[in-house]
């Protein structure tokens, strides 16, 4: 089965982050992708850019971003296969993002068979 991990976290403090602390995070996120495919688990996943550069598009017109409140933004994504929630669970709680943010996982309704 297919589940969605969502990545939310501060976007903010990236923006203001030292590089040598970027350059770790990359470094934890490459090793959990290569986890994630050694474990033929991963499905697909990106970064996005910053919620400011996004829009909102509804029937009544478009919205710029960013979108939510909170600190936390939709950051990424990791599509990934599990055998069940559990599974899933245990591979968002190895994401880096779990660490200083937060990792929603949202199971993928198929429909398609």
């Amino acid at each position: 089965m297919k589940y969605l991990l969502l990545l939310y976290d501060n976007e903010d403090a990236w923006d203001v982050m030292e590089d040598s602390k970027k350059s770790e995070i990359f470094g934890a996120y490459m090793a959990y992708t290569e986890a994630l495919r050694k474990a033929e688990a991963y499905y697909a996943g990106d970064p996005l850019v910053h919620s400011r550069d996004g829009k909102r598009v509804r029937v009544s017109g478009v919205q710029d971003g960013p979108f939510a409140d909170g600190k936390e933004q939709l950051g990424g994504y990791y599509m990934i296969e599990a055998d069940d929630l559990d599974e899933a669970l245990d591979w968002a709680a190895r994401c880096p993002c779990a660490s200083y943010g937060y990792v929603e996982v949202r199971p993928v309704w198929n429909i398609g068979g």
